[in-house]
């Protein structure tokens, strides 16, 4: 089981309730296991962090990133919440909102190509 802390079971849920376009845009696409038949969960508490996506069975995070992402400080972070969750053996995909307001259909197919790999790895 991966590491959890209830204290952000609270944000997540106030995270789920105040999503941004481009979370509701890629979340109409992943829900109700549209993807290889499997469930993601949304705004997921993982290792101190809350993730915007999580599949569990395929063990991908989906990451959307919005223009704040670009300053040196927040990619220095995304850097070292990706190492974490890494270190756990998920793997993460980070898109831009731009990208998934803008290129859905790339977006969902370099997710479905990354979990079907990784339900196809023994």
């Amino acid at each position: 089981m991966l590491p959890y802390q209830r204290t952000l079971k609270s944000r997540a849920r106030e995270l789920r309730c105040n999503t941004t376009q481009a979370e509701q845009v890629l979340w109409a696409q992943l829900r109700c296991k549209q993807v290889a038949g499997l469930p993601f969960y949304r705004q997921k508490p993982i290792a101190g962090y809350i993730v915007d996506f999580y599949c569990a069975a395929a063990r991908w995070v989906v990451e959307l990133d919005g223009a704040q992402h670009s300053a040196a400080d927040a990619q220095a972070y995304d850097l070292q919440r990706t190492q974490v969750l890494e270190a756990l053996g998920l793997r993460v995909l980070r898109f831009g909102n731009a990208q998934v307001l803008q290129a859905l259909a790339s977006v969902m197919e370099t997710i479905e190509a990354a979990v079907h790999q990784s339900i196809a790895e023994p």
